[in-house]
């Protein structure tokens, strides 16, 4: 016979239906929201509750004294119950109470009433027992109006039923797992999705032209544009600039990947993405980037999401996603990811700088290394989109901190004096091109050219024509001194002279020389001021950089209007 007791609310909070309900929880981007509850804190609140409402029930038990005066007798126990009879005169009938919650009071707790009354009869319950049974021991109160059944026989102590489901007691933290970071499971089979996809054009600008200008079809070179990359190396595709070939190899393989492995998928999401911004597909890169980052933070739990934003993403693609907002024309939101990206570095190298080996005890100085190259890269691509904004003042000012290390590199300080060239500044110009002259680790070349770059903007044409050819002879296939020399041929008036010395490189490395745009830029412009040539130099020209050239070739370059 069971009977229901009015349990308090806080033991029905400790009880083992509420302990199965606890789950673990398991752990993106700036903008994505931080901060979970692991699995063993929620535990540990579990196991708490449950000791503290274990606690409190012998007090609430053993303290009431009615029930102990009422407790029948030996002699009186040993009846049948119907012959139990009342002294006083019967209670008032009383409802019957409803059917009792099984999860609060046993089948078996009537039976074991007599035995778990009796301190004698077995030892006290330790903290343990109670708090996996705190609904058995709870008796019941002197007011109720049913009677305790008289066993006919002494029923045996049962031992408490220890197989209830209840969370484990979480086993104490040591310092080695302090500092082992939870690693959570990480599966989004929607990152292989085909779905997640557009298709690639088969055409480009280049094709375009050639119909446009090149009326004989049996003259125009063929151009692969199926993006067919089996039976292809990697390292060729790369540097024959098929990046129209690794945006399908890449979209290939990505489908074809374990979801499972994570790592992989995003390495080749960045390919993907990376090969459809050197195609100039940018409206298709940011479509697909954005299903991407979808994906990537709808992952749930936050901690999992945590994880992924933080240990799993490369950081090309943390850039890659900045970049999508000077795509979208955005060059303040632009600057501000790229800043927030800047942060991160700094925040990481710190940490990196504090953090111990337990077993070497020495710095991780290759991670902090690792993060403060990262920051300073991303320095530069800011200081990159200020002076493509003309904000030249604020370019040096962003790029002089990176010059007050030890020893800073001659190729920092030749950029911060080009950008003072730039603004006109021409004597702060100089004092870094003089501090470039005595730093040991610049080459001869480089300060033959920051020399010849002082000369042509004091005006010194001839002097920095004589440095440039005397580079050229050294080194032939310096193609930036080619370049440089063109121009200043080009402000003496020596059209004719700048021409072949272009034509003579392009002959030389046409692979090489068709994918620099200001060389192309250049060539056409000094084409179009000899005019009775132009158009015939230009469609020569077209069929050389179609020949060779590769994918992702901005035809702006070539001056030959496609509408």
């Amino acid at each position: 016979m069971s009977s229901t007791v009015d349990q308090p609310e806080e033991r029905s909070q400790s009880s083992p239906e509420a302990a199965q309900n606890i789950e673990p929880v398991l752990d993106l981007p700036s903008d994505v929201p931080t901060g979970s509850v692991s699995a063993v804190s929620q535990e540990q609140e579990s196991s708490s509750q449950l000791s503290e409402t274990a606690v409190a029930a012998p007090s609430e038990v053993f303290d009431v004294k009615p029930f102990v005066e009422e407790t029948p007798l030996e002699s009186e126990a040993q009846q049948p119950r119907e012959e139990i009879t009342f002294t006083s005169p019967p209670p008032p009938a009383l409802v019957e109470p409803p059917v009792p919650d099984p999860f609060l009071v046993d089948d078996s707790a009537s039976s074991e009433e007599d035995s778990d009354n009796d301190p004698s009869s077995h030892p006290i319950a330790s903290d343990s027992q109670l708090s996996i049974h705190p609904a058995e021991e709870i008796s019941l109160a002197a007011s109720t109006s049913l009677s305790a059944p008289a066993p006919s026989s002494p029923l045996p102590v049962l031992s408490p039923n220890l197989n209830k489901s209840v969370p484990p007691t979480p086993t104490p933290i040591s310092d080695d797992d302090e500092d082992e970071e939870e690693t959570p499971e990480v599966y989004l089979p929607a990152l292989v999705h085909p779905t997640m996809f557009l298709p690639i054009p088969n055409t480009d600008p280049l094709t375009t032209l050639l119909t446009k200008y090149i009326s004989d079809p049996s003259q125009r070179p063929a151009r692969d544009l199926s993006g067919e990359w089996q039976g292809r190396d990697f390292h060729t595709l790369v540097m024959s600039n098929s990046w129209r070939a690794l945006a399908r190899m890449a979209r290939d393989r990505i489908v074809a990947t374990d979801p499972e492995d994570v790592s992989l998928i995003l390495d080749l999401w960045y390919l993907r993405i990376s090969s459809l911004a050197r195609l100039r597909l940018t409206n298709q890169a940011s479509a697909e980037m954005n299903n991407l980052f979808s994906v990537l933070y709808s992952l749930q739990p936050p901690f999992a999401r945590d994880y992924l934003l933080d240990k799993l993403l490369p950081f090309e693609l943390e850039v890659l996603h900045a970049r999508g907002k000077y795509w979208a024309g955005d060059h303040m939101g632009y600057l501000d990811a790229l800043w927030a990206l800047v942060r991160k570095c700094r925040k990481k190298a710190k940490e990196a700088g504090k953090k111990k080996s337990k077993k070497s005890g020495v710095d991780t100085n290759a991670e902090r290394e690792m993060w403060v190259e990262r920051g300073s890269r991303v320095v530069l691509i800011i200081a990159s989109e200020l002076i493509e904004m003309k904000d030249f003042a604020a370019a040096t000012k962003l790029l002089t901190p990176l010059l007050n290390s030890s020893l800073p590199t001659p190729e920092l300080q030749s950029a911060v004096a080009r950008i003072h060239l730039q603004s006109g500044h021409l004597t702060i110009a100089a004092k870094y091109f003089a501090e470039v002259e005595v730093n040991p680790a610049a080459g001869q070349v480089m300060k033959d050219m920051n020399t010849a770059m002082l000369a042509t903007a004091e005006g010194d044409w001839s002097r920095a024509a004589n440095i440039l050819q005397r580079v050229l002879v050294n080194d032939p296939d310096n193609f930036p001194a080619v370049n440089n020399l063109a121009v200043v041929l080009l402000s003496q008036g020596l059209i004719k002279e700048g021409i072949d010395v272009l034509e003579k490189a392009l002959r030389a490395s046409p692979s090489t020389v068709v994918v620099a745009e200001p060389f192309l830029f250049n060539l056409s412009t000094l084409y179009e001021l000899r005019s009775l040539t132009a158009s015939q130099n230009k469609r020569n020209l077209l069929l050389e950089v179609a020949k060779w050239s590769g994918d992702g070739l901005k035809t702006a370059c070539l001056k030959m209007p496609s509408n």
